[in-house]
């Protein structure tokens, strides 16, 4: 007999212990919300992670510079501009007034609509043209020129809720807790501008019950322009350390685990084997041409007979000593055979030869380490390369 699948049994009595904990036993909290978000990421972010990022869109942007700097901009071009669109607002109405009682709309309707339209553009085009000059202001600024559509594109992966996740990180993250506090500081920054604007202007404010109109809302407009454009600068200030708080999250999300850069670098170099391989074969193909090294070198350093190290140093095309040609046993004695027939100095120093011979690799160039101890032998050779010459000339002129 075929029994009924049976149905999941879903725990009711775990969401009402989290709702309502018993008397005497207090609600756990995980403190894992609290963690880092990405455990085990503490590598910092490459160069070309974040190029690729930036390439889709991901950059450290904040929104708090974009909408301080979008109400200060209009504000000033408000408070500049004031003259002009109060003109232009008196034109409109005067227009519309003029021509009340006498306007048909049933004929005149296109050439109204035509100027409602002329007055709107001129009242509104420049506010919004520094708007839209703002906001791009505001981003370029921190981002500079770039354009993305993988920001806007579908993904449907996210229609899955994921409530966890999602708690994890606007209620119980430090981005959360960073905007909790960034909002309560900015709405009491923005209360003790407005207070001691409009408490400063509080006398004036009650003769204007006496005033003229036009003088009463000349005065309140001011105010109010006078109000944002003080309230735009206390917020582009609190945008500071809200921008640098976004780039620290940002470069904080793009950290690495030391798996990921290592993948990355095999991408960016190429496998190890292979650049190996490349290794290995210069160096075959270098000491193939030791003979016509060998006699380029400024001297070869020996141990005398087992390691034999030829160094060349150019001061105008090198950094340092480059290793041209080295050898152990038969290839030492081979390198001192070509040195001796080119006339290349060859000096015995037993530590050095042998430390050269297995750090540096033929074509490298010396490292730091060994700078003081090259110098003293260089220098050694070229005191003695002088002497000869000196005292070869002196001979010639004896000769004369």
């Amino acid at each position: 007999m075929n029994r009924a699948p049976e149905r999941p049994v879903i725990d009711l009595q775990w969401f009402a212990e989290a709702a309502n904990p018993v008397a005497g036993k207090p609600p756990v909290i995980d403190l894992q919300w609290f963690a880092a978000e990405d455990e085990g990421r503490t590598e910092e972010p490459s160069e070309y992670k974040l190029r690729k990022a930036r390439e889709e869109g991901r950059v450290a942007k904040s929104q708090e510079l974009v909408a301080a700097v979008g109400l200060l901009l209009p504000a000033l071009a408000l408070a500049l501009l004031a003259p002009y669109l109060a003109r232009t607002m008196r034109e409109m109405v005067q227009f519309y007034f003029s021509r009340a009682a006498e306007a048909d709309i049933s004929r005149d309707g296109g050439a109204l609509a035509a100027s409602f339209f002329s007055f709107f553009v001129r009242l509104s085009a420049p506010l919004a043209a520094v708007a839209v000059v703002s906001a791009l202001f505001s981003n370029i600024l921190q981002v500079g020129f770039i354009f993305s559509a993988k920001p806007i594109t579908p993904d449907f992966s996210k229609i899955v809720p994921r409530f966890g996740e999602y708690l994890r990180k606007t209620v119980f993250s430090t981005q959360a807790l960073f905007g909790l506090v960034k909002s309560v500081v900015k709405i009491a920054v923005i209360g003790v501008v407005a207070y001691m604007s409009v408490r400063n202007q509080l006398d004036r404010i009650v003769t204007l019950f006496t005033a003229p109109l036009g003088q009463s809302v000349m005065f309140i407009g001011s105010l109010a322009i006078r109000l944002i454009i003080q309230v735009a600068i206390a917020t582009l200030i609190l945008a500071v350390p809200d921008y640098l708080f976004q780039r620290h999250q940002y470069m904080e999300s793009l950290k690495m685990t030391k798996e990921e850069v290592k993948e990355e670098r095999k991408q960016q170099e190429g496998d190890p084997l292979v650049r190996s391989r490349l290794r290995q074969r210069m160096r075959e193909l270098l000491s193939r041409n030791m003979a016509a090294n060998v006699p380029k070198a400024d001297v070869v350093i020996t141990n005398p007979t087992h390691f034999a190290v030829a160094l060349e140093w150019d001061r105008d095309r090198m950094a340092a000593p480059l290793v041209t040609a080295k050898g152990q046993d038969e290839v030492a004695l081979r390198i001192r055979r070509i040195a001796e027939e080119n006339g290349v100095p060859v000096v015995e120093n037993r530590p050095l030869a042998r430390a050269l011979y297995a750090d540096v690799e033929i074509g490298d160039a010396i490292p730091e380490k060994y700078y003081q101890a090259i110098a003293t032998v260089l220098a050694h050779v070229y005191a003695a390369a002088e002497s000869k010459d000196e005292s070869e000339a002196a001979y010639a002129v004896g000769d004369a």
